[in-house]
Order: C-alpha cells, then structure tokens, then sequence
C-alpha cells in the first residue's frame, strides 16, 4: 500500500482540467432521471463508483446505450452489479450498466451461449470492438434488481477506458436532467483531540453545538483546545426531486482563511475504494452506524480525491492565538452550506481523560507484524492498517481473537491454524471462519490457512451438514406443460454454496441464482425438452464438498 500526501492549491468548483464532452451521451432510460445514488456516496468499504437510477419501484424498463461503441464485457455475478454491460466508445470512456433484469437481442444470445459453453451462471466475457457493435439509444438490456441491488434501479457509470477510473457522471452533461436548489444538510460536527491533546477539557472527541444563523449558515460553539486537533462532519445532499440522502461533492476547510483540507468527488481508481475506512471515523460507524467524514489525516493515506497542506488537515493551537475554522459543503450546482468554529487556547486540566488503550500489543501501520499462540498465528504484512493502535491478540479454548472489528483493514492479513486433533476423512471439511462464514481456506496436511480482511474471532469450523434443497412449486409426476419456469430455494448454513448445477433429461441447463432471494430459476426451453416425461436433477456443492442432490419427474407436452 503505497502512501502519500497531496498539496492544495485548487479552488472550489474548478471540477477538473479535464474537459468532458457535455452533448456526447444521452440518458440510459426514457424517462426522467432521478438519482437514488449519487457518484461518491460512502458505502460499505467503498465510495460509490456511479449514479443509481430510479426505475419507477420497478424492472423491465429499456436501457439505452448512451452513444455509440461496443460491448466491451459483460459480466454476470450473484453479487456487485448482477448482470452488468460495458460499451466502450470511441470518445475514450466506457458507460457500464448494472442490476440488469435481463441483455436484450444478439447481447442476450451471446451471454446464453456463453452460459452453455461454460456450463456456469456466474461468467465473464470480454468482447472485441468486431463482436458487438451498439449505435446510441440501441435497447440493450432491460432495468431490474440482480446481484447486490436492495431495490429495482439501474446503476449507471462512466469509466476512462484506458485508466478504468470511475468518473462523475455528473461532468458529461447529466446536470442537465436533474434539478438542485437544495443546500446540503450539515447534521452533526465533531472536534477530535490528537496525540494527547485536550478539547474543552476532554481528551475524547466531542460533539459541538451548531447554531443556525439568519443566512442560513451555521456557527459552532467555541472550541477550546491544548495541542493538535481536527474535526469531522456528517453531511448529506438531496435534489429537487429525488429526496434521497446522498453525498456532498465537495468539502473545502480553512484556518484564518487558508484553504487546509479538500476533497472532491470527481474520479477515482477502483484500488482507492476501500479508503473510505481510513476517509470515515470507522471505529464511530461500527459502534453508530453513523459515518463522520473526517477532515484531517493522522496518518497519511492514497485517497487522491483529497487535497491537503502540509499538517493534512491537523490544527495547532497555540498560546494566546485565537483562530478561526471554516467548513464549506456544496454540491455540483453551487448550493452551498458553511460553519464557522471560532478556536483558542485553553491550558485547563482535562476532566475526561482519553479512553484507555486496552490492547496488549502495539502495530505500526507501516512495519510487518507477526503473532503466535498455541499453533495459531496472525501476520499482518506492512500496510495491512491505516494507523499505528494497541491490539488485543489471544488464543483461548481453540479460538483465535484478534482485536475487534472497530479498527478499519486495508489490505489481506494471513491467518493460520495447525490442528491435528481431527480424523483424516474429516479434514476436508474444516475451514477457518469467523463466525461461520467462510474464509477461502487453504489445507496442507494439519496446517491451514486463509486469507481475511476483518478483525476479529476465528477459528477451525467443522461442516460435515449438505446444502439445502427446496422446490417452490412440487412438480412430481405432474403435467406442467403451461408452466413456463420452475423455481428451486438453495442454501447452506455453514460454509456457503460454492456451485450448483442443474440437468434435464441429462443435459445441463441454465438455472440463474438470485442470491437475495437464495433461488434458482431455469426458464423451460421448449428445444431442451422431451414430448411427455422428463427428468430433472439439481446438484448443489458447499465450500468444503458436501453436496445435495434434488431429484423430480415431470411431464409436459409442446402440442399447444
């Protein structure tokens, strides 16, 4: 993980030097466009790489292509984007569509095809510019829910082809479509000691009162500080017509009127993402849900949105200098929100002292680590954490415990377990997990491995239990000629499922997996079908090689 801090020396709405063409794309979907996402909202362990589209609470709309090009990849997965498009264009930036209900026309028969070929749901396609050419408002797939989408939308971004970053759709005309007269909303401001200091006598973060002035801006109640601090913000933006949270575009903070601390929502490389856990107070939004966006580094970080002076944001306080700190929050069209902290010295002894450190071991962020108890051990390679904390490491009753998952990781730790207590033909079913999820466990004979990116408790998990199979609709020894699908329900509650496979008559068949829903789907296809009785067969396969097998007869006939 490479680090590194960044100079400011920008303006507020200088967006980029870049200049995106404004008239090239035209809108994905046919009607209005109303963003229940915008481009940079804080997610789980990352920012939002797009714009989501309302779809009117429903699927099967037609998706556009934005201009003219080619369908670059097309990917199909349980999780992320679902069924998600690429079209690349000839400008130079590539549009991506996801949570597609389903491609359209010869994308459709390509994916089916490959599905076939594959034998496999889950698959990755990356196309030539002479295989699937698109002209703009071509229909290529219709809107829906799949992967990892909590309600029918469509996830909409622009890529630079060549770098892959994700870029603000926002800067290619788009703000043409959306209405923004709205400020965005300021809701909670934090002051944080740092490095031993005190903070109107607490050497804890505290939360300062805001009051709302007659233009519409805010002033903090005066801090009082001894030694370095900083300061945090929740602060959310809505539009005209949408009236969902999403996140602010732009942040700027000055001391005595020079600019300290930047960010701005432009673009971004997808190994910048899961930045946002060193960008947030991490350990307050695993205790709160509640995501403070900080306005200094501690510890430097590659977040290349920010934009920082030499003290990254930090604030010295000093005897007798009093200061002022200002905080600007705006969105793309200019709204604009502030809050004025007036600051000075204050020597007073603290009456809250800082919450004791409770970890036994001290990491460095930037140093390897290694630990080891009772035939377990934990190594955390060099860039593994965002900052320098005291961690609780124990093993106890064959548990290894490795801290708690308020400290934010960055990048895979190594986990390993020997254990030769169990027998032979049980070893292939042992996994490390924490909890009972799984952990892509490596064995080599008593010793194994994993590879994890969350703290906390782990251990060996024994499964020896098959998935689960379960029919919607029992079709047994019945005439479902009429019928046009046939659902299954699949699950697994130790290890996971790792794949799935489904037959008729012998021959393998398509069955999609909507991961939400844990059901599987095979859409009956007449030329795959006997006149009278058929078989089906559906085998399901968890992590560690248990299997289930569903077995049923069936009868259809194709005289209509």
């Amino acid at each position: 993980m490479r680090f590194s801090v960044l100079t400011l020396f920008i303006c507020n709405f200088l967006f980029a030097q870049t200049q995106y063409p404004k008239d090239y794309f035209r809108p994905p979907l046919d009607i209005p466009m109303q963003l229940s996402g915008n481009f940079g909202e804080l997610r789980p362990n990352h920012f939002h790489a797009g714009f989501d589209l309302k779809t009117n609470q429903r699927e099967g709309l037609s998706v556009h292509a934005v201009a003219d090009g080619y369908v670059s990849r097309i990917k199909i997965s349980t999780f992320g984007n679902g069924k998600c498009i690429y079209i690349t264009h000839p400008n130079g930036y590539t549009s991506v569509y996801g949570h597609l209900q389903s491609p359209v026309g010869a994308i459709l028969d390509y994916v089916k095809a490959t599905h076939y070929k594959e034998k496999a749901y889950e698959i990755e396609m990356f196309l030539k510019p002479n295989e699937l050419s698109v002209t703009k408002g071509q229909i290529i797939g219709l809107s829906g829910n799949t992967g990892s989408s909590e309600g029918p939308h469509l996830h909409f971004e622009i890529r630079d082809s060549k770098t892959e970053f994700v870029i603000n759709p926002i800067f290619f005309g788009f703000d043409q479509n959306i209405k923004d007269t709205k400020k965005p909303t300021l809701s909670s401001l934090y002051v944080y000691p740092l490095d031993n200091a005190t903070v109107n006598q607490s050497k804890q973060p505290l939360l300062l009162a805001m009051t709302l002035q007659k233009d519409g801006n805010y002033l903090a109640s005066k801090v009082k500080a001894n030694g370095k601090i900083g300061f945090g913000i929740n602060a959310i933006d809505t539009d005209d017509v949408s009236f969902n949270k999403n996140g602010v575009f732009n942040v700027t903070s000055f001391l005595n009127g020079n600019q300290n601390y930047n960010y701005q929502f432009n673009t971004y490389s997808f190994d910048e993402m899961r930045c946002i856990n060193a960008f947030i107070d991490y350990s307050r939004y695993k205790k709160t849900s509640q995501r403070v966006q900080k306005l200094f580094m501690k510890t430097p970080f590659a977040l290349s949105i920010i934009k920082t002076d030499s003290l990254r944001g930090i604030i010295k306080t000093e005897p007798n200098l009093a200061s002022t700190y200002r905080i600007e929050v705006s969105d793309y069209f200019g709204n604009l929100r502030t809050v004025t902290v007036p600051i000075e010295f204050d020597a007073a002894t603290p009456i809250v002292e800082a919450e004791p450190a409770t970890g036994k071991y001290f990491i460095r962020y930037n140093k390897d680590s290694n630990f080891e108890k009772d035939n377990m051990s934990v190594f955390f390679p060099a860039g593994t954490f965002y900052e320098d904390f005291n961690m609780n490491f124990d093993v106890r009753n064959k548990k290894l415990y490795i801290h708690d998952d308020t400290v934010p990781v960055h990048s895979n730790f190594t986990i390993t377990i020997k254990d030769d207590s169990y027998p032979e033909n049980l070893k292939d079913k042992l996994y490390i997990g924490r909890g009972t999820s799984h952990n892509g466990t490596i064995r080599k004979g008593d010793v194994f491995t994993a590879k994890a990116k969350i703290l906390g408790q782990y251990g060996l998990v024994l499964d020896t239990i098959p998935p689960v199979i379960k029919i919607a609709k029992p079709i047994q020894d019945k005439w479902i000629s009429d019928q046009k699908k046939i659902d299954l329900t699949i699950g697994d509650s130790l290890s996971g499922i790792k794949s799935y496979n489904g037959y008729i008559n012998g021959n393998w068949v398509l069955f999609e997996y909507e991961n939400k829903a844990r059901r599987i789907t095979h859409v009956f296809d007449e030329a795959l079908l006997n006149e009278g009785a058929n078989d089906l067969k559906v085998e399901v396969v968890d992590n560690v090689g248990n299997t289930a097998i569903f077995e049923t007869h069936f009868f259809r006939s194709q005289q209509k």
